[in-house]
């Protein structure tokens, strides 16, 4: 009897399909909203002021690595299930909690378009919070690629028109027309964009592969090139200063791609030395064994008493849209 069912069900799932195929437009989604790295999180009040709630916001919560202060990794929006209908289902990442066996579903632009929507279950709160402790790793990334897509959406509807790097390096990158070079060399270039109170700012250079990969550690190593470049380009307010990697605290190091090729990636504070200013910075190093070098990719933020972490985001959207020729 099973078996009958699941041929009838497999039968049913086909012509389905078909449907589908012969109608490509019969559904039409609205497009999704949002402000970047806004999760609505879909859960009953009394869970989300208790345990589960504590979950949810020690894992989507949790401080973004290299940021100066603490900014959580998504700034969470509860609403109660009875009231996510209408245009509310319009989010683009959003986290719903449910009653069911213990497991997660992932939902792609059901409500709209783009949408990634997770739906977490368990048939109590010790179930959930199980759940939510063990894959939330992967659906952080998950979102975040969503989000980082959607910021690379937005930057290409004002690419500025841009033929240096590819001379220079060859290579070629997404950025916007609020960026202008500020500095250009044989070897090294300084793009920046001025927001208000400050700057964002992306450096792009190069070096030999055996300058990252030798007997040391690539971390210090990455920490000697950057504090060497900031030395020679980067200078601060005051004679004497410039910047360095800031030394009260070790960057992270990950391992990671860009454009197909190996790359690392590191996320810290940079400082100025002798002058007090400091902000977060992210690079990247992509290893291009056919030239025999790294392509160094970094963005760095100053805005002194401002969150930060939008600013990074963005700067990451721009250096992960390169390209290799």
């Amino acid at each position: 009897m099973r078996r009958s069912l699941f041929l009838l069900a497999s039968i049913f799932f086909i012509i389905s399909c078909k449907d589908t195929k012969e109608k490509p437009n019969s559904r039409i989604l609205s497009d999704s909203s949002g402000n970047i790295n806004q999760l609505t999180v879909v859960i009953e009040n009394n869970l989300w002021e208790g345990e589960v709630g504590e979950a949810i916001r020690d894992n989507f919560a949790a401080p973004v690595d290299g940021l100066p202060q603490d900014e959580p990794l998504f700034s969470l929006s509860q609403i109660p299930p009875q009231t996510f209908s209408g245009f509310v289902r319009n989010s683009r990442i959003f986290l719903k909690i449910e009653n069911g066996n213990p497991g997660i579903d992932i939902i792609s632009d059901e409500f709209a378009r783009p949408q990634k929507g997770v739906v977490i279950q368990g048939q109590n709160s010790e179930e959930i919070i199980e759940v939510i402790n063990k894959e939330s790793d992967s659906i952080i990334k998950m979102l975040k690629k969503t989000e980082l897509t959607e910021k690379q959406r937005r930057i290409r509807k004002s690419l500025k028109t841009d033929e240096t790097l590819e001379e220079k390096f060859g290579i070629s990158m997404k950025f916007p027309t609020a960026y202008r070079y500020a500095k250009e060399d044989d070897d090294f270039v300084w793009i920046r964009k001025e927001i208000p109170k400050g700057n964002m700012e992306i450096l792009v250079y190069e070096v030999p592969i055996s300058k990252l990969e030798n007997d040391s550690s690539v971390i210090a190593n990455i920490t000697k090139m950057r504090d060497s470049i900031g030395e020679a380009q980067i200078p601060g307010p005051v004679e004497g200063s410039y910047m360095i990697t800031e030394k009260a605290y070790a960057p992270y190091l990950f391992e990671t791609e860009i454009d197909g090729k190996f790359a690392y990636e590191t996320r810290g504070t940079w400082e100025v030395k002798n002058a007090f200013m400091a902000g977060p910075f992210i690079n990247y190093a992509i290893k291009d064994e056919k030239n025999d070098r790294f392509i160094i990719l970094e963005g760095f933020v100053f805005s002194p008493s401002r969150g930060k972490r939008d600013n990074v985001f963005e700067l990451d959207a721009i250096l992960q849209s390169a390209k290799v020729k």
